[in-house]
């Protein structure tokens, strides 16, 4: 049997977003050392703050500034920090409810070990030494034995407010596509299609899953199609990706190869964008070196009857 593939995987999706007026407080708050709640109307302060109370849903705006000191309420240690987390050493993850506020803030203490850590612990925030209006203004938390400060009462009201914020979503993995997609993988690197067939329905999965997911049988049988294919469905994309060197307006579609009974994902081209239409036939095109199509094209054969593929939309 061939080596079973696998690889890393980043899938990361970087995206701004807008403040409202209660979390653009509070992430400015952090940027000048504040930290603030908000008030509900049956007077529980909620830190973080939320806009709308989650008991009764009401709209609450009214801020309020607790203390940076607190006590943990629950916890857990990570012995082995991961990239972008907030230490580098093993650290405790831990829930602080704030001097001042009803619930508790979610975010490291940096202690020794984890016999260092207890529920009841009292805590303080240590701020990082360049803020930038983020929940990492807050560096960490650590142990704290004195008296906790007064706040100092502050409105909520800043000059030059945080109003956006960029949100990285990242996710590090090691991916393997299993013996159904290694073959099909490897079939591509000798410019090949190839699928699976379920002895059952006898339907070709276009890539193979390993596994029908209509009548749940193990597929084993491998079937060449194509190369050629019919245009399905299809949208055109306007938004240029980011690292993708394509001009846009162009066209996606899905395309069904002959002999598939599942049709596949695939850029249109060679054709101008607004004359890609359903039942357009199509062949791949290659480029040197590739291990995929690079995009497919019109063959100039008739265009396929939509009863030929409409069970494949």
């Amino acid at each position: 049997m061939p080596e079973v593939l696998k690889a890393p995987l980043v899938v990361e999706f970087p995206f701004t977003r807008s403040l409202g007026p209660v979390q653009s407080a509070f992430l400015t708050g952090l940027r000048e050392r504040v930290v603030l709640g908000v008030r509900t109307g049956d007077g529980r302060t909620l830190v973080p703050p939320v806009e709308y109370d989650p008991v009764t849903a009401e709209e609450i705006r009214d801020l309020v500034e607790v203390a940076p000191t607190g006590t943990v309420t629950t916890w857990a240690w990570n012995h082995a920090p991961r990239r972008g987390q907030p230490l580098t050493t093993p650290f405790a993850w831990v829930l602080v409810r704030l001097d001042g506020a009803d619930t508790a803030l979610l975010h490291a203490l940096d202690a020794p070990g984890p016999d260092a850590v207890h529920t009841g612990m009292r805590v303080r925030v240590r701020w990082a030494e360049e803020r930038t209006g983020a929940i990492t203004d807050i560096a960490c938390f650590e142990p704290h034995d004195g008296d906790p400060p007064q706040p100092g009462g502050h409105t909520g009201e800043f000059e030059d407010p945080v109003t956006g914020i960029v949100a990285a979503a990242r996710l590090d993995y090691i991916y393997s596509p299993g013996r159904a997609q290694t073959a099909y993988i490897n079939a591509l690197a000798g410019r090949r299609t190839v699928g699976e067939r379920c002895p059952s329905c006898r339907k070709v999965y276009v890539p193979p899953r390993g596994a029908c997911p209509t009548c749940g049988v193990a597929t084993s049988e491998q079937v060449e199609v194509g190369p050629r294919g019919t245009v399905t469905t299809f949208c055109i994309v306007n938004i240029k990706a980011k690292n993708l060197d394509i001009d846009v307006p162009y066209v996606y579609a899905h395309i069904a190869l002959d002999g598939a009974g599942l049709a596949l994902h695939g850029r249109i081209g060679g054709i101008p964008y607004d004359k890609v239409r359903m039942g357009l036939r199509v062949e791949p095109v290659w480029t040197e070196g590739a291990r995929y199509p690079d995009h497919y094209r019109p063959t100039g054969e008739p265009d396929a009857d939509y009863d030929t593929y409409k069970e494949l939309l």
